[in-house]
């Protein structure tokens, strides 16, 4: 893991290339300031969603960064309440609309509460979308392993990624485990745990490596072979965020951290990945 740079990527089932490293854009109300900060700072990966309500500034960014388009990564997600075939047919050309995009990197069913039949249809809807050029990779969010299961019994091809709710606190072992043996990226939103990270081990580990503790929960997402998604509006932020590259954690430092998971309890988001 020595040789990853803030210009690692990961090659996805789809053939394209996604940026291990990401910047979440959840609440974030100074969008289109807060993702230009963050493409200076050297992410290219932006991860938004239909229901953030700020696609629209995520492509205003895009458009005003000065970066080639292809050289960056976009994704938005698409939540229950819209799912459905004809639904999200729309809802894809829509968020195209909103982010001015000829294309969107990567489009993921936000969750699964719609059930087994409208998940389907919306999944059906996305292959579509990309067999039209509108989406390059469809995959999944807050997706369990019956979820997975479900895609794969239907007989259609398994989404490239699966984002999922991953600290130290709630790793969800089972659904990474099935992810890495169907070839499934999986992408860790909340990796810094909304900020609450003040647990003594995390805190005893970023002073031994003079980093703070956001650095220390990144880089060991990063060496978990994870996409952490960390969201921040504030510049500083933002770029300390990307100052995870000139150290590595040590084996038993990555141990320490393994070792507070507290499996469901851990989560400090609506983790989902049970739903029926």
């Amino acid at each position: 893991m020595s040789g990853l740079t803030i210009t690692s990527t990961v090659k996805l089932s789809s053939g394209y290339l996604m940026p291990l490293l990401g910047f979440g854009v959840y609440q974030n109300y100074t969008t289109r300031d807060s993702v230009l900060e963050a493409f200076k700072a050297g992410y290219r990966h932006v991860d938004s969603a239909q229901v953030y309500r700020n696609e629209a500034d995520v492509g205003e960014a895009v458009r005003d960064c000065g970066l080639p388009r292809e050289d960056l990564f976009i994704t938005t997600k698409c939540v229950s309440k819209t799912h459905g075939y004809e639904s999200t047919l729309k809802g894809v050309d829509a968020s195209l609309a909103k982010f001015k995009f000829d294309y969107i990197d990567l489009f993921l069913i936000h969750d699964p509460y719609s059930g087994t039949e409208r998940r389907l249809a919306t999944y059906k809807a996305l292959q579509e979308a990309k067999a039209a050029g509108k989406i390059r990779t469809v995959g999944v969010s807050n997706y369990g392993i019956k979820h997975l299961e479900e895609i794969r019994d239907a007989g259609f091809p398994m989404p490239s990624v699966n984002q999922i709710e991953l600290h130290p606190f709630c790793q969800q072992r089972p659904i990474v485990s099935y992810c890495r043996e169907h070839g499934i990226v999986v992408q860790a939103y909340c990796p810094i745990i909304r900020g609450k990270m003040d647990h003594p081990t995390i805190t005893e580990i970023a002073n031994k490596y003079n980093r703070d503790p956001a650095q220390i929960l990144i880089r060991w997402s990063l060496q978990k072979g994870f996409v952490p998604l960390p969201k921040s509006a504030t510049p500083s932020r933002i770029h300390s965020n990307t100052k995870v590259y000139n150290f590595e954690l040590k084996e038993e430092d990555v141990a320490a951290l393994d070792a507070l998971d507290r499996g469901k309890d851990g989560a400090v988001s609506w983790n989902p990945v049970d739903a029926d």
